[in-house]
């Protein structure tokens, strides 16, 4: 599976000031692939090290000198370590979290060598290190499942992808290449971006065998539950979890996850399963400036799954139900949809950048107002609103361009692209002028250069 993130790794590569990266994101999501392709395809060979395989390796870093810690591998696995071609791949580092601390003196001693550190549950280590950490000596990679634009790449349809990143808002897009590019939105819907899960389809073009690898992977993340900790109250974390994928999509409730059980303890279990990342909080801001994350409220936020695939095997939703729908964003409730633009804005800034969601409300009788998500780009703050429809009523984004004085906004539906220079009557009778984006939903990859094109 191609990934963009490849091409990221090769600048990674170029760059001589480069730093130890480590590739953080949730099991399954294609961390070791990435980088054993990388060796593969742009260096001159691979040591690759698996502490959880091989937990006593972790013995051979503890030594400060790198040149005795390379000396040390190549007896070890009987392979040259040349700095400079050789791509030292240093994988479920969680399981020897001391090796972690001797990145900086590879940093520090032997920078020309390329090094690569990958982990599962790397976000537990990181929280609760007893280590030294190698502050500004290591630089990181977020990693997501694949995209849509990766997985059309993925299954034989490159030149779709290819059209994607080309298009310009205002260029013909002709309707039956509209229903070709939802067409196959309506299938990574239901199979979601998972890499396996996608290979899979790819080899039987069956979505049955695809389930069922999906399946497996929700089942291994609930066997990981144990893997958190002697905090983690296993039984608990599987409640939250098995209902996270039915509150997708509006603001979460402690009572939602039952009646039986505390705030604190709810709270305690969604935190592990976001720093597994396996679940995302998208948080509440007040939108009155850049960054976003300076005026969060912590009592207020919405959730996302992982992948959207996962979310419609752990609900029962097949393909099927998004053919039989008129509206695609009518399938439950537009949960899914709302999930599918998430994932994807959660992981459109650069690659080196930690994955942030923001969202808006104003909760007032008779009044209130949700914008599903809020970007910045620069120091401009965009409402995203995700719609039924070709039209759907946009009466929370107009409270929001209103009241934060903002110009521009955007809608994801079925409809095809366009911008509109465009006015609204507010319910107090004032009208305010605006800019519209309205993009199909399978164009969300493209969302910030777009919105540069746009504004």
């Amino acid at each position: 599976m191609r990934r963009l993130a490849m091409d990221y790794l090769v600048s990674w590569k170029n760059n001589p000031r480069r730093k130890p990266l480590v590739l953080r994101g949730a099991r399954q999501v294609g961390k070791s692939y990435l980088a054993r392709k990388f060796a593969e395809l742009h260096m001159g060979g691979i040591v690759e090290i698996n502490f959880e395989k091989a937990p006593e390796s972790g013995d051979l870093f503890t030594d400060k000198s790198p040149a005795k810690i390379l000396a040390r591998l190549e007896t070890l696995t009987g392979i040259k370590i040349i700095p400079g071609e050789t791509l030292l791949f240093l994988d479920e580092i969680q399981a020897a979290p001391d090796v972690f601390a001797s990145l900086r003196y590879f940093y520090e001693f032997i920078p020309s060598l390329h090094i690569i550190a990958a982990g599962s549950l790397l976000e537990f280590v990181l929280r609760d290190h007893e280590f030294s950490m190698p502050v500004g000596r290591i630089e990181y990679l977020h990693l997501g499942p694949l995209t849509y634009e990766e997985y059309l790449a993925g299954s034989s349809r490159a030149h779709l992808t290819e059209f994607l990143g080309q298009y310009e808002v205002g260029n013909e897009l002709p309707l039956p290449v509209h229903e070709q590019f939802m067409g196959a939105f309506r299938e990574y819907l239901a199979i979601g971006g998972m890499p396996e899960a996608i290979q899979s389809f790819v080899d039987s073009s069956s979505f049955l065998e695809s389930d069922k690898v999906k399946q497996s992977i929700l089942s291994t993340y609930q066997d990981d539950f144990s893997k958190y900790g002697t905090r983690a109250n296993v039984q608990r974390l599987r409640r939250v979890f098995q209902k996270l994928p039915m509150l997708v999509g509006s603001k979460f409730m402690y009572s939602h996850i039952g009646n039986d059980m505390l705030a604190r303890d709810i709270g305690e279990a969604l935190r592990m399963l976001c720093l597994a990342r396996v679940a995302y909080k998208v948080s509440h801001s007040s939108c009155n400036g850049v960054p976003l994350s300076a005026e969060t409220d912590e009592k207020k936020f919405k959730v996302l799954f992982l992948d959207v695939g996962l979310l419609c095997r752990a609900c029962g939703l097949s393909l099927l139900e998004f053919e039989k729908a008129q509206d695609i964003m009518l399938v439950n409730s537009g949960a899914v949809c709302e999930q599918f633009i998430g994932q994807h804005l959660l992981y459109s800034k650069q690659f080196f950048e930690e994955p942030e969601l923001h969202y808006w409300s104003r909760e007032k009788r008779q009044s209130s107002a949700e914008v599903d998500y809020i970007l910045s780009q620069g120091n401009q703050i965009i409402p995203v609103e995700v719609k039924a429809g070709k039209t759907g009523r946009l009466k929370s984004l107009h409270v929001f361009l209103k009241g934060k004085k903002c110009r521009f906004g955007i809608r994801f539906n079925s409809d095809l692209p366009s911008l509109l220079d465009t006015s609204a009557v507010l319910p107090t009778e004032e009208s305010i002028d605006y800019r519209l984006l309205s993009l199909p939903l399978y164009m969300v990859g493209q969302v910030r250069r777009l919105i540069k094109r746009s504004i």
